[in-house]
């Protein structure tokens, strides 16, 4: 960090009142943003540090991949989605200062309690058992849910946040992951202009089942590492929620699968399936237009595309940013494709990539 950063940073702690703040690095994630874990004579906080800008250095004459995936680039969406959760009786965390020009939040500290790091445990930290924590989640995405899709959201400093669709763009380019990287980098090959075209061909085929039934506002990275577990507070606001700015209208499916298909922990086959029985038995009652069907398509096809783009992801890390520790993932991902691809309606899919993928992965 330069010393100008950390000049803008001071500042901004001043102006809220915690200059005199104890400071200390809190683990970040894969994206550019940096955080730190305060303390004001035992208060906590968090401070989010988050530059304006593209995830990763812009290719000449190319767009950045956060322009096309809708990635946000600055913390506003970060801001207008965290309220719009928090109306809903969500937790995300308050923001007690922020400088959106320069990129600054101060944030509630939510604790320790990362829903991986209790996975791995095999309970909560008072004893609670996994599923009343996974029943919590799909309690939270209900909530979530349970509301119409939300166009524009206000930030607070009168502009207002564009949530974007699940269009074409972001469709495009989450497919293209796997070709771009996993090819390359995994495979040593170079996937050729006749294979991209299938492969497309093929998602074009999938697309209605991507666009089926009553779209919602999903959080796109809902999953264990931005999860935390809040045992002393009720109903869906146990799940502390701190990965949300890149969220989108689209399927109700992308969040769950995400979440009982977790990239970074092991979801055994039976705790999936009695999640997502569960899932469909309260959204069938609580959700309008709710069809089962139709979801358990949507949840396959948006699970095997989810799936597809972190196998090219996890290889974009390791070369790219220089990030191995996410290759680890790699094994988990591929049997959570092999899981998708047993629906019957991905049936061309799953030849198609037995004969370009799985077959050379093993």
């Amino acid at each position: 960090m330069s010393s100008s950063r950390e000049e803008t940073i001071r500042a901004f702690l001043a102006s809220a009142g915690w200059a005199a703040a104890e400071r200390r690095p809190l683990a970040g994630d894969a994206s550019t943003r940096r955080y730190e874990r305060l303390s004001l004579n035992g208060r906590p906080a968090v401070l989010m540090d988050w530059p304006s800008g593209p995830d990763a250095p812009v290719v000449p004459g190319r767009a950045a991949y956060s322009r096309i995936a809708h990635l946000a680039e600055d913390c506003r969406p970060f801001v207008a989605i965290g309220e719009h959760l928090r109306r809903l009786g969500l937790a995300a965390p308050e923001i007690y200062a922020a400088d959106l020009e320069r990129g600054l939040l101060l944030l509630e500290d939510l604790g320790d309690n990362v829903y991986g790091e209790l996975i791995a445990r095999g309970a909560g930290p008072s004893g609670e058992k996994l599923d009343e924590l996974y029943r919590a989640g799909i309690e939270t995405l209900l909530r979530l849910q349970s509301v119409p899709a939300p166009a524009m959201l206000p930030v607070g400093d009168g502009s207002e946040h564009k949530v974007p669709h699940f269009d074409e763009s972001v469709y495009r380019a989450e497919l293209d992951v796997i070709l771009d990287w996993y090819f390359p980098v995994v495979l040593k090959d170079e996937a050729s202009p006749s294979m991209r075209e299938d492969y497309h061909a093929l998602w074009t085929s999938l697309r209605a089942m991507v666009d089926a039934g009553v779209p919602t506002l999903f959080l796109r990275d809902y999953h264990s590492p931005n999860m935390l577990w809040l045992g002393d507070r009720a109903g869906a606001a146990r799940v502390g929620l701190i990965d949300y700015q890149d969220a989108l209208i689209g399927n109700r499916a992308y969040d769950v699968v995400s979440f009982l298909q977790d990239a970074r922990r092991d979801v055994p086959v039976e705790r999936e399936q009695a999640m997502l029985a569960h899932y469909v038995a309260q959204a069938n009652a609580e959700l309008q237009g709710f069809d089962e069907e139709q979801f358990r398509a949507s949840y396959a096809t948006l699970g095997a595309e989810r799936a597809l783009r972190l196998i090219g992801l996890w290889p974009r890390l390791l070369k790219r940013d220089g990030k191995p520790q996410y290759m680890a993932h790699m094994p988990r991902t591929m049997d959570y494709l092999r899981r998708n691809l047993a629906h019957p309606a991905l049936s061309d899919l799953r030849l198609w990539l037995d004969a370009n993928v799985l077959s050379r992965a093993r």
